[in-house]
């Protein structure tokens, strides 16, 4: 069943109130969907990991699905790393955790990073998925990253707005069905990318991405700040991330000021619709130290 047991409700963040999907008892973990995703994405793994002990915390990010989308500036702030991150330490308090695991997809991997480094206090384990950071992409752009990943800078730029484009037939842009996504959480999906706001603010992501949140990367690295808890990273096999950077875990390693882990996942991009249990069973396996 569709996210059996869990509660649907809302959490006011730091400045946005977000849609948050929540079951299960024990140790905490916060999932974290990336682009153009909903919490939804998570279904098939969230309540594995509320089976096996954990209490699981999977919100709409803000400008996501049914959470608020506060009005932007001209940096594009509101739609930072940093704020995003800023809405989940509130909605852990909000649930009772002032510590938790936490797991990012994609876009929501640089939040999940962005939250490991800003809040070390709150974050007892991190791990990423399908993503390196920000700064480190930028950086590293070349060719072949611009071919396969060309929507980051149309999605980014301001003087063609995409949102006209995707407006125009959301479907014909994002053309995902449901499967394997599954009927509900496309459902969920399809929703979201028919609603004009949501689509801007999944612009003002990678907007921010491009600018305040890369000048966040390089201000850490310039001070030397790392990720002080755990570090896993997890890669599908049917996705680029081995052949835009080879040795993953090595971009990673100057992130990390701890244990470093992490591996190839036998998925595409969506590795928590394709490969729910394996997904869960490197989480768990990391939590536990093994």
């Amino acid at each position: 069943m569709f996210f059996d047991g869990f509660e649907l409700t809302r959490c006011a963040g730091d400045g946005a109130e977000l849609r948050v999907r929540h079951g299960g008892s024990g140790p905490a973990v916060l999932l974290l969907h990336g682009h153009p995703r909903t919490h939804a994405t998570w279904h098939r793994v969230a309540p594995l990991l509320a089976r096996a002990g954990h209490h699981v915390v999977c919100p709409d990010l803000r400008g996501y699905g049914e959470s608020s989308k506060p009005a932007t500036d001209d940096r594009h702030l509101p739609y930072s790393k940093r704020a995003m991150a800023r809405d989940c330490v509130a909605v852990m308090r909000a649930l009772g955790h002032e510590r938790f695991a936490v797991v990012g997809h994609d876009r929501g991997a640089y939040v999940a990073s962005r939250l490991a480094l800003d809040h070390p206090e709150a974050v007892t384990a991190l791990s990423v998925l399908d993503a390196v950071p920000i700064g480190e992409a930028l950086a590293r752009c070349d060719a072949a990253f611009a071919a396969r990943w060309w929507h980051w800078f149309f999605l980014g730029q301001t003087d063609k707005p995409a949102e006209r484009i995707i407006n125009a037939d959301p479907d014909a842009w994002y053309t995902a069905g449901p499967e394997p996504m599954g009927r509900e959480a496309y459902e969920d999906f399809r929703r979201a990318v028919h609603d004009p706001a949501t689509v801007h603010a999944m612009c003002e992501d990678y907007r921010a991405g491009l600018g305040v949140d890369r000048e966040h990367d390089e201000a850490d690295r310039r001070a030397g700040r790392c990720v002080r808890c755990p570090l896993q990273v997890l890669w599908a096999t049917r996705d680029d991330m081995a052949e835009l950077y080879g040795d993953v875990l090595g971009v990673w390693r100057g992130w990390a000021a701890g244990p470093l882990h992490g591996g190839p996942i036998d998925s595409g991009h969506h590795m928590a619709e394709e490969a729910p249990e394996e997904l869960a069973a490197a989480l768990t396996g990391f939590w536990k130290g093994g």
